[in-house]
């Protein structure tokens, strides 16, 4: 059994500690909000060009999969709140050097993704404002971002509440006007029936396993909820809660909004990649203003996701310095915030930008491979994770179960199997086959990395 340096405090290592200002209504909010990304926004064009109307079987596979995942991430933070998420259950369950590889290649992935954000933020607004340059608007929201982070995590928590909202609600209305124009009582609308989903696999299996790729990288970023739980004033029901909920969330707003866009729109109309699918929806009911009215959704997804991007690698490395597998000065925290690590995820994040217009076609194409699939790396030590520190609950400590995974231990190895076949998938398409080789070789070297640290400080101990 591996020695866990894991601690379920929250001592940063000057002394202080990080604050529980999240109430649970921010929790909630997060939690509901967290499942509207902005891949669902942006990257699911993609998918439907490639899949058809079978996107919908795509995404409900892969949400599966997801909703298993969250269980189990669910029943380890209920058990052990921490800022470190799956990171600090990994080295509690497999060893310090699983904790540092989870934990360091998610925080790349995090940072590259809050650069990412950025520029597709940035080209919404450069569009309505076109003599304005896009870079100047990057900067401006990472300082925004950078800004609120650094105050007190209340701030972070009320800038994603009023976020979350406005996603719920603007969807919400979306999947009512477009069950409304499918039963054909829209007014000014006539309904399609089913004539666009005569074509199911339009591009045969090759296409579906194209559009599960794509959706399974959309679910990215629902593990923030339980990073955030550790902040909050009740980690274990806060928690409990959105995870229990995470099945209709999942259901409602990625497969059933995927449903609505394929039986109103053609699959193989260029807006739907052009203009994004839900815009092109509301483009195609004729609903004045409406598409423009998404476009602000998307941009209000965007910068959801890098404010709860640059609070989720902030506090993956504050809890890796806790633990000792980082540099101390980014543990420093003050007024409850960690903030020398808010500053180096979002100078990281910038960097990424820079990258972008720097050598768009090298290294930054280069780093866009090497995360690619992070989030599945990330999903096997979370599942490998709760295999064995289930059975170790359930002997040492089974009043912490709050959360239980679903027919354990059968549905933790059908999820384990289901990550399998997706990697199995990734090599056998050419352009997420590059992905899969930069991910694994930035995961090997971070595993040795993490080993040799490992052997190095039990050395010392030992002497």
């Amino acid at each position: 059994m591996p020695t866990s340096t894991t601690t379920e405090t929250s001592t940063g290592t000057d002394g202080a500690s990080l604050s529980h200002g999240l109430k649970q209504r921010h929790l909630s909010m997060i939690a509901l909000g967290g499942v509207i990304g902005a891949g669902l926004f942006v990257g699911s064009g993609a998918g439907i060009a490639a899949a058809g109307p079978s996107i919908v079987i795509a995404y409900t596979l892969s949400g599966l999969l997801v909703m298993l995942v969250m269980r189990m991430l669910g029943e380890m933070s209920a058990a052990y709140p921490s800022s470190g998420s799956f990171s600090a259950h990994a080295e509690r369950a497999i060893g310090p050097w699983a904790g540092f590889t989870a934990g360091w290649s998610f925080w790349v992935l995090l940072c590259t993704a809050v650069g990412l954000e950025g520029i597709g933020a940035a080209k919404i607004v450069s569009g309505w404002l076109p003599s304005t340059p896009e870079w100047a608007w990057v900067a401006l929201f990472m300082v925004v971002f950078c800004g609120t982070n650094l105050a007190a995590v209340k701030n972070f928590g009320e800038f994603e509440f009023w976020f979350a909202a406005l996603k719920v609600g603007a969807i919400t209305l979306f999947l009512v006007l477009g069950v409304l124009a499918i039963l054909g009582v829209l007014p000014g609308t006539d309904s399609p029936g089913a004539s666009h989903l005569t074509d199911f696999l339009p591009n045969g299996s090759e296409g579906l396993v194209i559009g599960l790729l794509a959706s399974v990288f959309a679910y990215g970023g629902l593990e923030t909820v339980t990073i955030a739980a550790a902040e909050s004033e009740n980690p274990v029901k806060g928690v409990a809660s959105a995870v229990r909920t995470a099945m209709w969330r999942i259901a409602l707003f990625y497969i059933g909004s995927m449903a609505v866009i394929v039986t109103l729109v053609p699959w193989d109309s260029e807006e739907v990649v052009e203009k994004g699918p839900y815009v092109a929806t509301l483009d195609q009911l004729g609903i004045p203003g409406a598409g423009q009215l998404m476009n602000v959704v998307v941009l209000v997804a965007l910068l959801s996701a890098m404010n709860a991007n640059i609070y989720g690698a902030s506090r993956i490395a504050y809890s890796l310095v806790e633990r000792g597998q980082g540099p101390k000065g980014l543990g420093r925290v003050s007024g409850g915030v960690p903030r020398i690590a808010v500053l180096a995820s979002s100078v990281f994040g910038f960097l990424c930008v820079v990258l972008s217009y720097w050598r768009p076609n090298d290294v930054f194409a280069w780093l866009l491979n090497m995360i690619g699939a992070v989030i599945l790396v990330v999903w096997i030590f979370i599942a490998v994770s709760q295999l064995r520190l289930r059975r170790r609950l359930e002997r040492e400590a089974p009043e912490r179960l709050a959360v239980r995974m679903w027919a354990f231990p059968w549905l933790t190895w059908v999820a384990l199997a289901g990550m399998a076949t997706v990697f199995v998938l990734m090599a056998r398409q050419p352009d997420t086959r590059v992905q899969l080789y930069s991910t694994g070789g930035m995961t090997l070297v971070l595993a040795a990395v993490g080993y040799a640290w490992q052997r190095a400080r039990a050395q010392r101990q030992g002497s």
